[in-house]
């Protein structure tokens, strides 16, 4: 097997990795040495004449002439990377994905001392601040680095480290590498977030242990249950927890009071008390519906979602707002419940209809839209592949950018502004393509329209509303609707009358002073207005629209 060494500049990945190669007669591969080695330059160099970006395509290259994981047993290969290789989600995914990986972890201020005493000082530490810089990488890094197999201490005396890695190795399970892949753990202001391939049993586990959860209360829906659910509660049981469910209806359905009243007298019957976490496993819907379950029973329970469409793993299951229907509108009751976890297995969106996985690229464009200028670029080059679901998009990685790219996104926007009070932007930017959006949505009923795909609807008239107003540069609009031409998202006229859908833009949470605030795109962002006039509106909503109405 490969095994691969992560961690900060100073951790010992070179000393370490040359020492338990020879343990094992495996090649030791340096990925730097190789970098300077292939280009016949040192990388200083390499970052002082070419910059950053030049070294970390050099680097992407050299990770990927690794070819595939050596399968053996044995270790074949041990793999020291630069310590900022990882920060890359294609490069996480080449290295981890099917390879034993080790944390060599240290504190800064330990790091530094060893540093000074190198001759091999990378650039991004060489400052007059070494122990500073260090902290900031530590703090920016620690999420890439604690989705490795293995933490170590690679500041230890090498010996003891060594030995300690070799048990950890050989406990290891073979077969697990190849279908585990754990990419990202984040711990945040508002829950810890895992996100990998075939993680969910694992991750969900430890999830309720931290918990101290003395048995797992599972919510679901049929569709979710049969894709995810039950296998997931069946591995749950084989692990030796207690498992219980709950079950709620499919799609929107869910989000009623009367269906939340039914589920809260159950969990009542289960005698689940305050502390105990209730786990979401489902798409967007059943993700608001359980989580205001949450919030509001016994005056809020924990809870853990465990997202089973694309939309919910890059959106909804985010941000901790829960939400239920009224006639008048979607999401008019609701509450803001942070789930302690978020458990994001890419695994499961192999086998989603296409068109669940289409529509949700429509609220990856919405985050593209707000600045994310790689997310754009793999949206264009692999999002019609994403959406068909090719094998190929989803072992190249470009399935898991997308989704860890577009949720931490939001993680970041959310933290931020946890409650919405930035009337300015803030967390009210994750709403571009919103406000439309829902009203067509309500006016299809919550049933003829999927969430991503009035979204679609929702951007383009934000981009329309945004030339005429003159906030959109023309050229932004059409990037932006040009990537959802691409992707096949909002093509076709919708058939609703204009004042129905008018009438529920009404009702709209976005409402200040009688005034909506519109989101609308700018060269490299959003902008917060309140002043669109309404025969804007209504032009931009009519061209959504066919004009005749189906009997």
């Amino acid at each position: 097997m490969d095994v691969v060494l992560v961690g900060l500049p100073g951790s010992g990945k070179s000393v370490i990795g040359k020492r338990l190669a020879s343990r094992h007669r495996a090649t030791f591969i340096d990925l730097d040495d190789r970098i300077e080695s292939t280009t016949g330059r040192e990388i200083p160099a390499i970052f002082a004449e070419d910059g950053e970006p030049a070294f970390r395509a050099l680097e992407r290259d050299a990770i990927a002439a690794l070819g595939a994981p050596d399968r053996d047993p044995e270790i074949r290969r041990v793999i020291a990377t630069g310590g900022g290789a990882v920060v890359d989600p294609r490069n996480r995914w080449a290295l981890y994905r099917g390879r034993a990986s080790v944390w060599l972890d240290g504190r800064p201020e330990v790091l530094a001392q060893r540093l000074r005493r190198s001759p091999h000082v990378r650039p991004l530490v060489a400052t007059r601040d070494p122990i500073g810089t260090l902290r900031d990488l530590a703090a920016t890094r620690e999420r890439f680095y604690a989705a490795a197999d293995i933490r170590a201490p690679g500041i230890a005396e090498v010996g003891s480290v060594l030995d300690d890695l070799e048990r950890r190795l050989a406990a290891l399970d073979p077969d697990e590498a190849g279908r585990v892949t754990t990419l990202l753990r984040a711990e945040t202001p508002i829950g810890r977030f895992v996100i990998g391939e075939g993680i969910a049993r694992a991750a969900l586990g430890e999830a309720l242990r931290q918990a101290s959860a003395s048995r797992a209360v599972l919510i679901s829906e049929p569709g979710a249950w049969a894709a995810a659910g039950e296998a997931l509660a069946a591995g749950l049981a084989a692990d030796g927890w207690i498992v219980e469910t709950v079950q709620l209806p499919q799609g929107e359905d869910a989000k009623r009071l009367a269906v939340v009243e039914t589920a809260a007298s159950q969990l009542a019957r289960l005698r689940v008390e305050r502390g105990e976490p209730i786990v979401a496993i489902g798409g967007g819907a059943l993700g608001d519906a359980a989580g205001f379950l949450a919030a509001t029973y016994l005056r809020g329970v924990p809870v853990i979602h465990v997202p089973t469409t694309l939309v919910a793993q890059i959106d909804s299951s985010i941000g901790g707002k829960t939400g239920v229907d009224l006639p008048e509108g979607k999401n008019l009751l609701g509450a803001f419940h942070q789930p302690i976890s978020v458990i994001v297995d890419v695994a499961f969106l192999r086998t989603l209809p296409e068109r669940q996985r289409r529509a949700a690229l429509g609220e990856a464009v919405k985050m593209a839209a707000l600045g994310d200028e790689r997310l754009f670029e793999v949206l264009e080059h692999d999002g019609g592949a994403i959406a068909r679901g090719d094998v190929a998009a989803f072992a190249s990685g470009a399935v898991a950018e997308v989704v860890e790219r577009a949720a931490m996104a939001k993680v970041a926007v959310v933290i931020a502004d946890e409650r919405e009070r930035d009337a300015a932007g803030g967390r009210m930017a994750l709403n571009l393509g919103h406000s439309l959006g829902h009203a067509v949505e309500a006016a299809a009923g919550y049933g003829g329209l999927l969430h991503g795909e009035a979204v679609a609807y929702g951007l383009r008239a934000a981009c329309a509303i945004g030339i005429a107003a003159g906030v959109t540069p023309p050229e932004r609009a059409d990037r932006i609707t040009g990537l959802l031409d691409a992707l096949a998202l909002a093509i076709d006229p919708l058939p609703y009358p204009l004042e129905t859908v008018l009438r529920h833009l009404g009702t709209d949470k976005k409402h200040a002073g009688g005034r909506l605030r519109w989101i609308l795109p700018t060269a490299d962002g959003v902008v917060v207005r309140d002043d669109i006039p309404p025969e804007l509106v209504a032009g931009a909503a009519g061209h959504l629209l066919t004009t005749e109405v189906p009997a």
